[in-house]
């Protein structure tokens, strides 16, 4: 069947249509089908968006019939096309088509919509239904994982020549186009060349407020071509120019493709087509009924015709062949490159030696630099161990300290580096690295001043909710930044990022510290992780650092223990703070005969999963008086300090000002604490 032991097939034999380009009988009725089901799921729930499923039926029922490589059976098949759907209101399209292809989602779950614990959620969730690839809903973000998983799938290729041949595929909104993550996105595709890339856009004008040009009015094609892109425009209904728009855009590499699909929203809805009513609310029963009569469709509900079925059958056949021969390609590439066996496998583990950390701690840098050098370091050994880890910075890389040495940079002509330039476009740099860690072969880090996490909120967000592996590095995490001010000086962004759920926030305070993060990082596959890194440089602290390593992995360790009895106070800290509350400690035992603990926390997240028993033995006897020291919002620390605590930081913006100078002013020096903490010991 191959031609040569390591050839793949080409991609049309198994995009030979199983209906003629052209629609005819069955084909109005699959989509007819598609369409219903829509209808119908979001009348059952009383809420939804049928307007998009009704109106992009078209575009996506030539894709899926005829185009996309998958197979139901086996949904993360690794030569698989990726689908996207990157407007998620119009979910009820994906999982309608999801059903019809084969996948593990029975009628049942269509007729649950929105419904709690069903596998149909208002929005997509990847990891929660088969098949979908991507968590989408806020606008923009599918439009850029999908540049994410085309970067990936060219990095891929690059590493393993003649294994891969499949493409990333999105249908996105005038929303998507909208959204400035978008143009970000697209910029960096047009710039890459990332030919691997077709999006199709619903272009209907219909906004969910009223037409789309009471708001938007340039042309969008011009835009996309000025960014790198080729762009054809199609109307969306008619079969031939849809599929002859496909074939297009899979005839030539060298450019991603953007199709303008020129629908009307609601297509067939008698009285709300081509109207905003029929964006994001259902029809309606009377509606309902009249779509039924004008296209000829039965009054029962989720009909789903047998030679409809039979149809989508007849694909998943095609495909599960496709795929037994890709399997069989596999193999022979495999036994033809014994050389790259490891690196496949080493890739699809995603793994890190088992030894990591200790690794790491067998070779910490000695000095006391600032944390963004140490973890930057630190990083170096993580990727000789893991060539898995990828990723790159937002213009940044000689004040993060990220690029990986020895090296390339990804550029449109070589996709073999580990060092992706992003540009100033952080927002997209996070959705990228979304799209890239999901794509299931690489662990991506991204790389900026914590400042701009602003800009990354939303991907940072996406990744806590779809539990997505990916690591972001942001320095320069305080106002000890120093003289730029406070627009780049950070105050509330640790804990702005800590309230997000499922999002590890490391801040380490050396390099033993520095060492637990990057390797919890690197290991986590449940989640993405924030590593939190100063500018300015840190004190060496006390004690053995490779078994300071060993207790900061469970997120917060005592530092310095008590003398003399129980401890009376216990003052708990991250990052560069942590020697000063050391200093702080000694002199309250040396002067004051206190006793006092120190309690490194470098993460919250990590230490909130320990087992009760660690954590009251960690925070001391019940009696003891807890205090917190970290220059940025006080507000989280309260959960452990108790009514009678006492949080010291910053809970105001920062100024322009050396360091030292704002250290001072700011109350974040040894003397100033060690003040504030006899003061509040003695109840005054």
């Amino acid at each position: 069947m191959h031609r040569n032991p390591v050839a793949l097939e080409p991609r049309h034999a198994v995009t030979t249509p199983i209906a003629p380009a052209a629609a005819n009988e069955i084909t109005t009725l699959a989509v007819n089908t598609m369409k219903f089901l829509a209808i119908d799921a979001i009348e059952a729930a009383k809420s939804g968006h049928p307007g998009l499923p009704m109106g992009a039926a078209d575009v996506a029922y030539v894709l899926w019939a005829r185009y996309l490589r998958h197979d139901p059976k086996n949904p993360h098949w690794r030569d698989r096309d990726r689908f996207i759907l990157s407007p998620g209101h119009g979910s009820m399209l994906l999982y309608g088509l999801l059903h019809l292809a084969g996948y593990d989602l029975p009628l049942d779950e269509l007729k649950h919509f929105r419904q709690w614990d069903s596998k149909t959620p208002g929005h997509p969730e990847v990891h929660l239904t088969p098949g979908v690839e991507v968590t989408t809903g806020p606008l923009g973000q599918g439009f850029a994982n999908g540049v994410g998983m085309a970067l990936a799938a060219k990095m891929a290729q690059a590493r393993l020549p003649g294994l891969f041949d499949h493409h990333i595929w999105a249908l996105v909104s005038d929303g998507d186009v909208m959204e400035g993550v978008s143009y970000e996105a697209a910029s960096i595709a047009g710039h890459l060349k990332l030919g691997n890339l077709t999006y199709i856009y619903d272009a209907n004008n219909i906004t969910l407020d009223g037409r789309l040009d009471e708001a938007f009015d340039e042309d969008v094609a011009k835009r996309f071509e000025a960014a790198g892109w080729r762009t054809e425009t199609i109307d969306g209904h008619d079969h031939a120019q849809i599929a002859a728009a496909y074939d297009a855009a899979l005839a030539q590499s060298e450019k991603p493709t953007l199709i303008i699909a020129r629908t009307h929203i609601g297509h067939g809805a008698p009285n709300k087509h081509d109207t905003h009513k029929v964006h994001g609310e259902p029809l309606g029963k009377d509606e309902a009924l009249a779509t039924r009569k004008a296209l000829g469709w039965p009054e029962e509900t989720f009909v789903v015709p047998g030679a409809v079925r039979a149809h989508f059958a007849d694909r998943a056949k095609v495909m599960a062949d496709a795929r037994a021969q890709w399997e069989g390609h596999e193999q022979a590439w495999l036994a033809a490159h014994p050389e790259l066996a490891d690196l496949y496998r080493k890739l699809c583990d995603r793994t890190a030696p088992d030894d990591l950390l200790e690794t790491l701690l067998a070779k910490l840098p000695p000095t006391n630099d600032a944390t963004r050098a140490l973890a930057g370091t630190i990083e170096q050994m993580v990727a000789a161990a893991m060539p898995s880890l990828v990723g790159g910075d937002a213009d940044l890389g000689g004040s993060t300290k990220t690029p990986i040495k020895d090296s390339a940079k990804v550029t449109a002509a070589d996709f073999t580096g580990r060092n992706l330039r992003f540009g100033i476009r952080e927002h997209a740099m996070g959705s990228i690295a979304n799209g890239i860690s999901l794509y299931g072969l690489f662990v991506p880090f991204t790389a900026t001043f914590l400042t701009f996490s602003d800009y990354m909120r939303p991907p940072i967000r996406l990744a806590g909710l779809s539990n997505v592996p990916v690591v972001h590095v942001f320095t320069h995490d305080s106002v000890f930044l120093g003289e730029d001010g406070p627009t780049h000086q950070s105050v509330e962004h640790v804990s702005a990022l800590r309230l997000i759920p499922n999002v590890d926030v490391w801040r380490p305070a050396d390099s033993a510290e520095c060492a637990a993060a990057w390797a919890a990082a690197a290991t986590r596959r449940d989640g993405p992780t924030e590593l939190v890194l100063s500018r300015q440089k840190v004190e060496v602290l006390p004690g053995d650092p490779t078994g300071r390593g060993r207790a900061a992995a469970r997120g917060g360790y005592v530092l310095v223990r008590e003398e003399g009895g129980d401890a009376q106070v216990v003052i708990l800290s991250t990052g560069s703070e942590v020697s000063v509350a050391v200093e702080a400690a000694r002199r309250l035992h040396a002067e004051d005969g206190r006793r006092v603990r120190v309690v490194s926390m470098p993460c919250l997240e990590v230490f909130a999963r320990q087992d009760p028993s660690y954590r009251e033995e960690v925070l001391g006897p019940a009696g003891a008086r807890r205090a917190s020291f970290e220059a940025g919002r006080t507000g989280l620390w309260w959960r452990y300090l108790g009514l009678d605590g006492l949080a010291l930081g910053v809970d105001t913006f920062g100024a322009s000002a050396p360091g030292p100078v704002l250290g001072d002013k700011y109350g974040l020096t040894a003397d100033h604490v060690t003040a504030n903490l006899r003061k509040w010991l003695r109840g005054s």
